[in-house]
């Protein structure tokens, strides 16, 4: 018979923390269960395929939408793990890297860089050759998140039933920069802005000139109830 509601509350509120700075992104077994937990330096990208519920209302068959958001997970999943972010979340269409490291704002912004070129060229050319149709859904969109600071990882839920819950403004604010609607692909907060290697702050243009591919935000959008400085870009840039 499982312990009540109000015991296992009541021991969770009682129970001491157990938590040990890291330096490394943390797989679920290595925080124990009851109150066990990480402080982590890290930034956090979140990925997520724009217009999927759009795709599942639509005529299409379930099986072609599985695919199509099959091909997006996978494609995002791969490219965080070349760039050494950890992924420690899958929701739906949405997939979560945590990144580490002196380099860990350039590598994710690199990682959501290229997760866009897939999007704009590599995914809509296959659903064009898949099927006869093709090129009448093969436009898909997305939006990357991507914030850093200090977060708290720790475990929730019960024995055989839990996972890493992310906790700090970081992860709150890269997830909700992934739901941004204003017209860009990736969107980053000015503190993962200003700590960006020149290579992923500007690119040369076909005549040599460079151009830098962030529009900062005029006004600081509030988030929760902090006012983050945000950029945008629709750039990209493949493997």
């Amino acid at each position: 018979m499982y312990p009540s509601i109000e015991s296992t509350v009541n021991e969770i509120f009682k129970a001491a923390w157990n938590i040990a700075p890291g330096i490394a992104v943390p797989k679920t077994e290595d925080i124990v269960l009851k109150n066990g937990g990480r402080l982590l330096d890290a930034t956090y990208a979140y990925a997520d395929l724009g217009g999927s519920t759009k795709l599942i209302q639509s005529n299409l068959y379930k099986e072609t939408v599985a695919k199509i958001i099959r091909a997006y997970i996978n494609s995002a999943t791969r490219i965080f793990r070349q760039y050494d972010g950890k992924i420690r979340s899958f929701d739906g269409d949405r997939v979560m890297a945590i990144f580490v490291g002196e380099d860990k704002n350039t590598r994710a912004t690199r990682a959501a860089l290229a997760i866009n070129w897939a999007v704009e060229e590599i995914i809509p050319e296959a659903i064009k050759t898949s099927w006869s149709d093709g090129q009448d859904f093969c436009k898909i969109t997305h939006r990357v998140g991507i914030d850093t600071g200090e977060a708290l990882i720790v475990r929730g839920g019960v024995r055989d039933n839990n996972d890493l819950i992310s906790i700090g403004s970081a992860p709150n604010v890269a997830a909700k920069l992934s739901d941004l609607k204003d017209g860009y692909a990736i969107y980053i907060a000015k503190a993962v802005r200003d700590d960006l290697d020149d290579e992923v702050v500007s690119f040369a243009n076909a005549n040599g000139t460079v151009s830098n591919i962030w529009y900062r935000f005029p006004h600081a959008k509030l988030i929760g109830d902090n006012s983050i400085v945000i950029y945008g870009t629709k750039a990209y840039w493949g493997l």
